[in-house]
C-alpha cells in the first residue's frame, strides 16, 4: 500500500506492479499556480487541462470553436434574443477526494468566481455576464446583459470557463492555487517545487476509467538537461524548442513523432510609455522601425514560425489579416531617434526570462535594435521572477507570448485595455500603460451585430498600432516530441491548452 497527498487529503492506493505513468517534461523551473483562473503561464495551463472540466469542451487535438462539444453539461438551450442561456448538467459527476458530486451550485460558484478581478485574471471575460442561477442542482441559467461573441468558449474548459468544486475552495483557502481540485480524467497528488507535479488516475470519471495510471509532470528547464531526458527515455513527451533544427533532429529519431501545432503563440514586445523616453512615440516607432519580422522568422525557421499579421494572433474571430504594421527600416528609426533627441542612441532595459527559446528571441532583437543606435540591456532572471516582475512595472520592455481564448476581444482586452494595466486592480498583461483603443474596445464587446464588431476590433487594432504600443515579433507554433509508444487517444492538431491534452483513452504500449 502507499499514502497519497490527494487535493488535501490523504488517501489510501493499491500500488501496482509496474504503473503506466506518461512522463512529460515541460521547458520551466517550476510552475507558477494550477488554480485555472489564475493559470496563464505556458507551463501551467496543460496541467490545467487534465485536472478540470467546464460545461462544454474544446475537441481533444482541436482548437475550433466550431466543433466544441458537451462536457460537463449534456446539453443546453439558448433564448431568441440570444441573453438567456440555460444548461442541463450530467448528473453523478463527482469531484476529486472526498468533495462529492458536482451540482449546480459549484458551477455557479465557478463562474461568479471566474468573474470576480480578485480571484480570476479573466475577469473582464465575464463582464457581460448579469446573472448566474441555479433553478435545481442540474441546472445552470445565465444571463447576459447583451449577447457576447462566442459564449460557448466562456464556458468551455479553458481559463474561467473550468469549473471547480466550492467546497474545495473553501476548505482549502490559499492552498488551493498549487492543490486543485476537479473533476477531471487526472487528480492532483504532489507538487514538488522546482521539480515536478504528479498527478494520479480518477477511476471514477465519467467519461470512463483512464488507460493510464498517472501523470508525472517534470519541471526542466535547461534546453539540454530536457532534451537529454528525452533521448535517454526518461520522457515519454517533451515540450520542444520554437526552432526548426530541433524538430528536424528529432523527426529524424525512429521512435519518435515532432508534433508542430496551433495556436500559434503572438510573441509582441510591449513598450511601457510610462516609463521615459519610451512616454514619446517617436522613439517607440523607432524602436517598431528597428525590428525585423522576416530576420527572426528566417533565425527560428518557417516550419516553426510565421511572421505575425497584427497585435492580434492570426485566425482569431477579428483579426484584421492587414493591418498597417510599420515596415522595417533601420534608416528611418536612426532618424526618429535624432528627432526626438537622441542622434547618439539611446539605452532601454529589459526583465527578460532565461527561458531559452524567450531569452533567444529577445537577443535577436537585441542584434536589430543595436544596429539603430538602440542598447537594449538585459536583465535575465528565472521564469518566475520574470513574471512577477513585469507585473510591477519594472521593465522598460515586455517579451511576452502569448495565446489566448482565440476571439479579438480576449487579446485587445487583456493587453491593450486601459483597465488591464499592470499595477491597477483588474491588472491583468497591458504592460504598455497603452489606453488609445478604450472606446472601440469596449463598444465591441457588447456590439450584438457581427459586421459592426468586426469593425470596432479593426479600428482598435489601427489606434494600438499607430499608437505603437507593442511591437508584433512573431508567431511562434507550438512544438512537442512524444515517442510512438504513446498514443494520445486522438489527433494531435491543436492545442488550445498550450500542450497535449491527456484523456482517460491517451495509452502507453
Amino acid at each position: 500500500m502507499r499514502r497519497l497527498f490527494f487535493a488535501g487529503a490523504l488517501i489510501a492506493a493499491a500500488c501496482p506492479a509496474a504503473a503506466k505513468t506518461l512522463t512529460i517534461g515541460m521547458a520551466a523551473a517550476d510552475v507558477s499556480q494550477l488554480d485555472p483562473f489564475r493559470a496563464t503561464t505556458t507551463q501551467d495551463k496543460p496541467v490545467v487541462s487534465w485536472i478540470f472540466n467546464g460545461l462544454v469542451r474544446f475537441k481533444p487535438g482541436s482548437t475550433s470553436l466550431e466543433t466544441l462539444e458537451p462536457d460537463l453539461a449534456e446539453s443546453w438551450t439558448r433564448s431568441e434574443d440570444g441573453r438567456t442561456w440555460t444548461f442541463r448538467l450530467r448528473k453523478g459527476v463527482k469531484f476529486h477526494g472526498d468533495y462529492g458530486e458536482m451540482t449546480a451550485d459549484d458551477v455557479v460558484f465557478s463562474l461568479r468566481r471566474a468573474a470576480d478581478p480578485k480571484s480570476s485574471s479573466f475577469a473582464t471575460d465575464y463582464a457581460a455576464f448579469e446573472t448566474v442561477e441555479a433553478p435545481d442542482p442540474y441546472t445552470v441559467r445565465i444571463t447576459l446583459r447583451q449577447p457576447v461573441p462566442s459564449l460557448l468558449g466562456l464556458v468551455a474548459n479553458y481559463h474561467g470557463g473550468n469549473v471547480l468544486s466550492r467546497r474545495a475552495v473553501e476548505a482549502l483557502g490559499a492552498d488551493f492555487r498549487l492543490k486543485p481540485v476537479g473533476t477531471g480524467p487526472f487528480a492532483f497528488t504532489e507538487y514538488r517545487p522546482n521539480e515536478s507535479v504528479r498527478l494520479t488516475a480518477n477511476p471514477g470519471y465519467f467519461r470512463g476509467a483512464p488507460k493510464l495510471d498517472g501523470i508525472l509532470y517534470r519541471l526542466i528547464p535547461a534546453d539540454a538537461a530536457r532534451d537529454l531526458a528525452f533521448t535517454s527515455g526518461e520522457l515519454d513527451v517533451v515540450y520542444g524548442r520554437q526552432d526548426q533544427r530541433w524538430a528536424e533532429r528529432f523527426a529524424r529519431e525512429a521512435d519518435v513523432s515532432v508534433d508542430i501545432v496551433r495556436p500559434a503563440e503572438l510573441a509582441l514586445l510591449h513598450l511601457n510609455a510610462a516609463h521615459k523616453p519610451l512616454d514619446d512615440r517617436r522613439v517607440r516607432l523607432a524602436i517598431a522601425s528597428a525590428i525585423s519580422q522576416d530576420q527572426i522568422v528566417q533565425f527560428k525557421g518557417k516550419s516553426v514560425t510565421e511572421p505575425a499579421v497584427s497585435i492580434i494572433p492570426k485566425g482569431y474571430l477579428g483579426t484584421d489579416d492587414k493591418a498597417p504594421l510599420p515596415p522595417y527600416d533601420p534608416a528611418r528609426a536612426k532618424a526618429l531617434l535624432a528627432e526626438a533627441g537622441f542622434p547618439n542612441g539611446l539605452t532601454i532595459t529589459a526583465i527578460q526570462t532565461s527561458l531559452p527559446t524567450m531569452l533567444t528571441a529577445m537577443q535577436i532583437v537585441q542584434g536589430q535594435l543595436k544596429k539603430a543606435g538602440i542598447d537594449l540591456k538585459l536583465d535575465v532572471v528565472d521564469h518566475q521572477t520574470f513574471h512577477a516582475q513585469i507585473r510591477k512595472d519594472m521593465s522598460d520592455v515586455v517579451y511576452y507570448a502569448a495565446a489566448r481564448f482565440p476571439v479579438a476581444d480576449t487579446y485587445l482586452t487583456q493587453f491593450f485595455d486601459s483597465a488591464s494595466t499592470v499595477g491597477k486592480p483588474g491588472a491583468v498583461t497591458n504592460f504598455s500603460h497603452c489606453s488609445g483603443a478604450d472606446a472601440e474596445i469596449t463598444a465591441a464587446r457588447t456590439e450584438a451585430n457581427p459586421e459592426t464588431q468586426k469593425a470596432l476590433w479593426k479600428e482598435a487594432q489601427r489606434k494600438v498600432i499607430e499608437q505603437v504600443c507593442a511591437v508584433p515579433l512573431s508567431e511562434g507554433l507550438q512544438v512537442w516530441a512524444h515517442r510512438r509508444s504513446v498514443d494520445f487517444g486522438y489527433d494531435f492538431k491543436g492545442a488550445i491548452h498550450l500542450g497535449p491534452v491527456i484523456t482517460e483513452a491517451t495509452d502507453k504500449k
